[in-house]
């Protein structure tokens, strides 16, 4: 549209050397000029929109890369009685990861009131000590790149492990893997956002930053990512708290919903710890980017 900026500027020009040139002969007042001269530019004005218009030409707005523009591609709220089994796979084994105690068995997870209920206990089964809820996504839902966000409230107390994470759908590694939020149950004001990966040579690389907030197990709030092909951003109720371009996955990764209890990290639970201990999801969604990179 340059070409009809140039045609413009040249018209508005002549008209303007025009009217000077009738104001000096005596044909037209100075003031008349100007007013004349201000009809003509606001004209081509009107017209230049209206051209603009006709063309259809595109809000630049809208296409700007960077301005984001989400559209909801897939949820779940939690309505209902049971478990969308066609969205989740609910655990039921004994975790082996990170020496954690806990049991994973299908009759600590429930819907009610409109709420996704993890319940962990201490209480015997098989060979462990705990048992507690865990659902995933794999082979049901993935995706590549997107804003993921969950609302909840979660549990607490020592080595109370709740967390939100989405891994990769390869057989062959569990990793890269997305920690949207972790929390250690015994500091519930500290949630923890990390991105897991290994190197060319199979080495464990992670970056990571704790977010010190509100006591996460006394209200709801939401944690999420946005996560593109050239970075991550984490989000805890809808402010970022974390970003990172470092190693970004280019592979669908599948979400996954658990409280651990015990192991490496969280350490072991104690007599300080009660039970039962609740998490509680409102809801999980996930937004594809509408109009922009992503």
């Amino acid at each position: 549209m340059k070409w009809y900026g140039v045609i413009l500027l040249i018209t508005v020009s002549i008209s303007s050397f025009y009217l000077l040139q009738r104001s000096d002969m005596g044909f037209i007042s100075s003031a008349d000029s100007k007013k004349l001269s201000s009809k003509v530019t606001m004209s081509e004005k009107r017209e230049a929109s209206t051209f603009k218009q006709t063309l259809n030409l595109p809000n630049e707005s809208y296409y700007n890369p960077k301005k984001k523009q989400w559209k909801l591609v897939w949820q779940d709220e939690f309505d209902g009685t049971q478990l969308h089994r066609s969205k989740w796979n609910i655990e039921d084994w004994a975790a082996e990861k990170n020496k954690e105690l806990e049991y994973y068995t299908p009759k600590n997870v429930m819907l009610k009131d409109g709420k996704l209920k993890l319940v962990s206990l201490k209480e015997k089964h098989g060979d462990r000590e705990y048992t507690s809820g865990a659902i995933h996504s794999k082979d049901k839902f993935s995706l590549l790149y997107g804003k993921v966000e969950m609302r909840a409230k979660l549990p607490r107390g020592q080595g109370i492990f709740p967390a939100f994470w989405m891994l990769t759908d390869k057989e062959t590694t569990y990793l890269p893997e997305i920690d949207i939020m972790e929390m250690l149950g015994h500091r519930p004001e500290e949630t923890w956002m990390v991105l897991h990966w290994l190197d060319e040579n199979h080495q464990l690389n992670s970056v990571s930053k704790s977010y010190i907030g509100d006591d996460y197990s006394d209200d709801f709030h939401t944690f999420g990512i946005e996560w593109t092909e050239d970075s991550i951003t984490w989000f805890v109720d809808g402010i970022e708290r974390f970003h990172t371009e470092q190693y970004i996955p280019h592979e669908e990764m599948y979400l996954y919903v658990n409280t651990a209890i015990g192991g490496v990290w969280p350490g072991n639970p104690d007599k300080t710890t009660s039970f039962p201990q609740y998490y509680l999801v409102d809801y999980i969604r996930v937004y594809k980017q509408n109009g922009g990179v992503g």
